[in-house]
């Protein structure tokens, strides 16, 4: 309904009745406001401002002296600052490469000192040999000068023999001017070759032993030489007495484990992290990042009566109850572990194992190293410092998981087997972290 704005006196709200020039005002107000809130989507365009009022603004906005001066003070104290820090990141690089020729030449005089001593034993070994050779040689001398005398005895007397022959066919008992030779003894002895001149040789036995021993010391040198880049990642481990089995103990330093003495009283198993049927614990470090490398002494479970033991690693989300593959290492995708038992050395993960191997001489200690970051975990004969398994982002023919990139904090773990048949007896149960930082 359009409005009659000439006969309506007012308008509703009371208001005086708008004029016809204001209607005129209205009008393109609402033409205008209509375009802005209108939903098309040509862009609208400002008004343009004058000349007068651009120069009045860009009055208003230039800074002033004061201002320019304290802005040129700011930017070369700025300036300042950053030659001053440039300068001292030049040190600081000028600072390592000192320091990291020290190093160096610390390394070679640790390697120039192993040389030396290396040196120096080869020439007291060698002048042991030379000693025994010369006095080896001054025997067989001696014996030598005494064959040498029989042999000028022997030549004597046969010649004597032979001039008395010539004369006994010529009969003529006498020599020149009545001088009666004498003939060839009768009581020549015949000398046989001693029983010692036999045993006169150089000591092959002690010469054997050397070289066993050469041979411990080579092997022992080519295997800490590589282990000492291993004990740089090394890692203080102990075990975490809240996931021991009740009837494990734990010694006071944290580092032994082994089965309580009969009779002992074992701590109450409610505890939720505590494996309650399998004789297994966790260590209280979490590696969640970075190298981390220990090693653990199993030569105790190799006695007589001995058992068996398993070294690893775990998430924290390992099962600690029942007797089920969940609780136990290398049983399930939570846990990586080596496993010896009965003359048997295995690698297992997923409940899959790779056979190691009979070996005649068990292990003594294994070192585990562990890139969290690059998802490695290698295991080895910290003795021989041998590669035993490499648990790696490679895909392997056995265990079926491709990946093996650690979604977790890993605890080092150990367990251990108790023999076939042991139920009721003592058997060798005990293993040790090796402290590393004695070293």
């Amino acid at each position: 309904m359009e409005m009659d704005l000439k006969s309506s006196p007012t308008i509703q709200g009371g208001g005086a009745a708008p004029s016809a020039g204001d209607i005129g005002v209205l009008q393109l107000e609402a033409l205008c406001l209509s375009s802005i809130d209108s939903n098309t989507e040509q862009a609208v365009q400002p008004f343009p401002r004058s000349p007068k009022l651009l120069r009045k603004l860009a009055k208003a906005i230039q800074p002033s002296t004061d201002d320019l001066a304290a802005r040129v003070h700011e930017l070369q104290a700025e300036r300042s600052k950053a030659e001053a820090h440039i300068k001292s990141l030049k040190k600081r690089k000028a600072d390592l490469s000192r320091s990291a020729e020290l190093m160096k030449q610390q390394v070679r005089e640790h390697f120039e000192e192993m040389r030396a001593s290396l040196r120096a034993d080869e020439r007291a070994t060698l002048d042991s040999l030379e000693q025994d050779l010369r006095r080896t040689g001054e025997r067989l001398d001696q014996v030598t000068r005494g064959w040498e005398q029989h042999l000028g005895q022997v030549g004597r007397a046969t010649g004597a023999a032979q001039r008395a022959l010539r004369r006994s066919g010529e009969g003529e008992d006498a020599g020149p001017q009545g001088v009666v030779e004498p003939g060839p003894p009768e009581n020549q002895r015949f000398k046989k070759p001693d029983a010692s001149e036999a045993k006169i040789r150089l000591n092959e036995g002690r010469f054997k032993r050397l070289l066993r021993a050469l041979h411990g010391v080579s092997r022992e040198l080519r295997a800490q030489l590589p282990r000492k880049a291993l004990l740089l990642d090394s890692v203080a481990v102990t075990f975490d007495r809240h996931t021991c089995h009740p009837t494990l103990s734990v010694t006071g330093d944290g580092r032994g484990l082994g089965l309580q003495a009969p009779g002992a009283v074992a701590p109450p198993d409610q505890h939720p992290l505590r494996f309650d049927r399998v004789f297994c614990a966790l260590a209280s470090v979490a590696l969640a990042t970075g190298q981390s490398y220990w090693e653990v002494d199993v030569r105790c479970c190799d006695g007589e009566g001995g058992g068996g033991w398993a070294v690893g690693v775990a998430y924290a989300c390992l099962p600690r109850k029942g007797r089920d593959k969940g609780a136990k290492l290398g049983r399930n995708r939570h846990s990586w572990c080596v496993e010896w038992r009965e003359g048997q050395l295995a690698a297992w993960h997923n409940d899959r194992s790779v056979a190691l191997g009979v070996r005649a001489r068990p292990v003594g200690r294994v070192g585990v190293w562990v890139n969290h970051d690059k998802g490695q975990l290698l295991f080895y004969d910290a003795g021989s410092m041998e590669l035993l398994q490499a648990f790696s982002a490679a895909m392997t023919p056995v265990f079926d998981r491709a990946r093996h990139q650690f979604i977790e904090p890993l605890f080092p773990a150990v367990r251990l087997l108790e023999p076939r048949g042991a139920t009721g007896r003592p058997w060798a149960n005990h293993v040790e972290i090796c402290d590393l930082a004695a070293l």
